[in-house]
């Protein structure tokens, strides 16, 4: 056990992953002690105790600069203590967020020249040469593309739908089986579709640039309801100033031609088809309900029909894989050619049915072999990277990449990542970001230029409480 006490809540987020990085088996504890003297203790066992004390930490600026120093500070010290003790370095050194590309967008846009960035990411928060020049060529690509965006009047829209075939075991975002849920579908998309006009109404004046429909799966919609939804969103806004539109149909299991076909009749610019891998042991295991060549006969069929902007989502570190099967997999993609690519490397969260059933264990130990033959195999297909986020618990304190072609970047991958511009969503589950032109303190004191607006997880609520889903959004938008 592992134990972690501090002053003050302030740092307890950071130090934890901080320690989780070095020790990603052990079980770590963390207490606020308001009455303790020292700022932070950590002890490791018995003999190994490293303690900060108020003096070790240093203050400037205001009050919010003030803040973030002081927890940079004492995160920095403990990662040195960390990188001392155990002889390890970590590739993301001390940066513990999921979005490691907004500190080298923030230097971009005060003018940095590229290489000092990567000198920035190196000397303040002891990152890789590897990694922070991997982060600042996607802040430079991202830049570029952001510029095209009118990140003032301009918005994008994100609808959910919270339903897939089946669950997997790795997976803990709000999506529910679709045989359960088959008899309240319509039912879903009544109340979605009030939403989404809502929404049409209050960003009558605004610039719609992209359009997201992710879940949970899309195309576990029929047909008709598939239909029905975009129906809405074509009645709803204006194509005027539409930048991208994306449907991720994921599932192969869930993906027909006649649904392919109803996709087709809408300005839908790119879709996803997720394998996750292409091994069948792998796809049994983990719950995924479809063949290999059922992955590759979906990817034909949306070929033959048209689609030139087509993702696929791999998944790194999966239970019982190894390097030579994410190889094999990568042979397979490579024949497939899609337009984008993006890999992740698996994060077991807290609520994931993998982690209940103890399979962390099994998470290959050549990850870092499979991130960079993903890497290589995206290079021959000519793509680059374009976007990169990490999550909590993640394998390896890896990075999930996304890589495409240079006219085919998923735009709104870039904007939920470096929240640029405002995001309306509309769906169970779905967060509504908003996104200010300046700073407003909060009740709890802090200042923030985004505001999030929440809806509902369950769907059952979000059916009877739609109206006030709705309202909330009235309540703030562009207010």
């Amino acid at each position: 056990m592992i134990t972690i006490t501090c002053k003050e809540t302030l740092f307890t987020y950071s130090l934890y992953h901080i320690v989780k990085a070095f020790f990603p088996k052990s079980e770590i504890e963390q207490k606020v002690d308001p009455e303790q003297e020292p700022l932070v203790t950590l002890r490791l066992d018995e003999d190994s105790c490293f303690s900060i004390a108020e003096k070790d930490v240093v203050e400037m600026g205001d009050a919010e600069e003030c803040r973030q120093e002081r927890k940079k500070w004492v995160t920095g010290l403990v990662y040195q203590y960390l990188t001392r003790m155990t002889g390890h370095f970590q590739a993301w050194g001390m940066l513990t967020g999921v979005r490691p590309t907004k500190l080298a967008m923030q230097k971009l846009e005060e003018k940095m020249p590229p290489h000092e960035v990567i000198q920035y990411l190196i000397n303040e928060f002891g990152v890789s040469e590897e990694k922070a020049d991997l982060a600042t060529g996607i802040a430079l690509r991202e830049h570029a593309l952001l510029k095209k965006l009118d990140c003032r009047d301009g918005f994008s829209l994100y609808v959910g739908i919270p339903f897939c075939p089946s669950i997997c075991s790795y997976c803990s975002f709000s999506s529910s089986p679709a045989d359960v849920w088959a008899g309240k579908m319509d039912a879903y998309l009544d109340a979605l579709c009030l939403e989404i006009e809502a929404i049409g109404k209050m960003a009558a004046d605004k610039k719609l640039n992209t359009i997201y429909i992710g879940g949970g799966t899309p195309t576990t919609l029929s047909a008709a309801q598939l239909d029905r939804l975009l129906s809405k969103i074509e009645q709803t806004f204006s194509r005027k100033f539409l930048l991208e539109y994306t449907v991720e149909a994921g599932r192969p299991d869930s993906i027909t031609r006649e649904k392919l076909e109803v996709i087709r009749k809408y300005p839908v610019t790119r879709i996803s088809i997720n394998p996750q891998t292409m091994q069948q042991k792998t796809l049994d295991l983990v719950g995924r309900k479809h063949t290999v060549q059922q992955v590759k006969d979906a990817f034909h069929a949306a070929r033959e029909m048209g689609f030139d902007n087509i993702n696929m989502d791999l998944i790194a570190g999966l239970p019982g894989e190894t390097a030579a099967d994410m190889r094999d997999t990568l042979r397979q993609i490579r024949a497939l050619k899609p337009d984008s690519l993006t890999v992740h490397s698996l994060a077991i969260k807290r609520a994931a049915r993998m982690n209940r059933e103890e399979h962390g264990e099994s998470i290959s130990t050549e990850i870092s072999r499979m991130v960079e033959d993903s890497a290589g195999m995206a290079k021959l297909l000519g793509l680059t990277p374009y976007y990169l986020y990490r999550q909590k618990n993640i394998a390896g304190n890896f990075e999930n990449v996304g890589y495409a072609k240079v006219d085919k970047a998923g735009i709104y991958n870039i904007l939920i990542m470096e929240e640029k511009q405002t995001i309306l969503a509309a769906g169970a589950g779905a967060t509504t970001k908003l996104v200010l032109p300046g700073k407003v303190r909060l009740k709890n004191g802090k200042e923030t230029n985004l505001i999030r607006i929440e809806n509902v997880k369950d769907i059952t609520e979000y059916i009877s409480r739609i109206g006030e889903m709705i309202e909330r959004k009235g309540e703030v938008l562009w207010h």
